[in-house]
């Protein structure tokens, strides 16, 4: 699927369709804060380990070691490398307050890891290792995001989140790894696997609704006129800087297909939603980071097809 068009009719219309869903369930009470506590832990706890084990064991290139040690390094790096490009463009910005920046450079770094790319990289690839390589790819991200992404956002006031790192998902991506890397999947009966692969099937829209109605729970945060600035600034470093860097690293770095495939895929992606939660439990500045991701998402529409072909013709996936 390579025609722009096809890629925004069949793979991110969809996804922010499910996101507005979220939206308007939470305006018309049918999803109540109260039940998101319990529909976030079923879908961290078993829906998101259900879909790694599905895409992770008998995974052929997950055999490959390249693919176990270099997605987790790039995942951090390209991380990294998303806060740096607003450090280095600081000095062109001006925000009124001093908290302001802090935020906004963590939410241009963090691009969605998650719940958007994964039905994307199904829908534009279709096989199942990339998907695989992609959640261990992930992996760097989390430390990235409990270890440099708090530290900014608190600038060294808050110890490190390494405590959040041992979650199901991350612990079930090792014990995949393990098993599919040794051969072992041979001895799951297959009535778990199906089992598995219906629930990981499940874990995407529920993701996307979830995030829909978070970003419902703060748009009355969203109207200043003093925002458009952040918003301008955020489209710029997270959908046209940043997407440059992705696809030449893409293009030139000695790593599997699989990876290619992924950077280019992360490369179109929008601003994470989870730094919004983040800035409001950690100190951060919230209105920023929905500005920030809102902004990102709403251009991202136009701007993730386009990405998403251009990386496709030039790396030559």
């Amino acid at each position: 699927m390579n025609g722009t068009g096809q890629v925004l009719e069949a793979a991110v219309i969809p996804i922010f369709v499910i996101a507005i869903f979220g939206i308007l369930m939470r305006r018309w009470n049918w999803l109540t804060e109260e039940a998101d506590q319990s529909l976030l832990k079923v879908t961290v706890n078993l829906l998101t380990p259900a879909l790694i084990l599905d895409s992770v064991l008998k995974n052929d290139a997950l055999r490959d070691y390249n693919n176990i040690v270099l997605p987790p390094l790039i995942g951090f790096a390209t991380v990294v490398f998303g806060i740096g490009c607003a450090f280095a463009l600081k000095r062109f910005m001006r925000f009124d307050r001093q908290l302001v920046f802090p935020t906004f450079a963590v939410c241009v770094g963090f691009y969605n890891y998650g719940y958007v790319p994964v039905p994307l990289v199904n829908a534009v690839f279709h096989d199942g290792n990339t998907l695989g390589v992609l959640f261990v790819h992930n992996v760097g991200v989390d430390i990235a995001l409990w270890t440099v992404g708090l530290y900014v956002l608190n600038a060294g006031q808050v110890k490190l989140g390494w405590k959040r790192l041992l979650n199901p998902p991350l612990l079930v991506i090792f014990a995949a790894l393990i098993v599919n890397f040794f051969g072992w999947n041979k001895y799951i009966p297959q009535w778990f696997l199906t089992a598995a692969k219906m629930l990981g099937q499940c874990s995407i829209p529920m993701g996307l609704i979830l995030i829909g109605a978070t970003i419902a729970d703060h748009m009355h945060e969203l109207p200043a006129s003093t925002g458009w600035p952040t918003i301008i600034w955020g489209c710029v470093i997270r959908l046209a800087l940043v997407p440059v860097f992705f696809v030449i690293a893409a293009k030139f770095l000695p790593i599997s297909l699989e990876l290619k495939r992924i950077m280019v895929i992360q490369a179109a992606m929008p601003s994470a939603v989870f730094p919004i939660v983040m800035a409001k439990h950690y100190g951060g500045d919230s209105p920023t980071a929905l500005r920030v991701v809102l902004g990102t998402s709403i251009v991202g529409l136009l701007t993730i097809p386009l990405w998403i072909k251009l990386g496709i013709l030039w790396v030559g996936l």
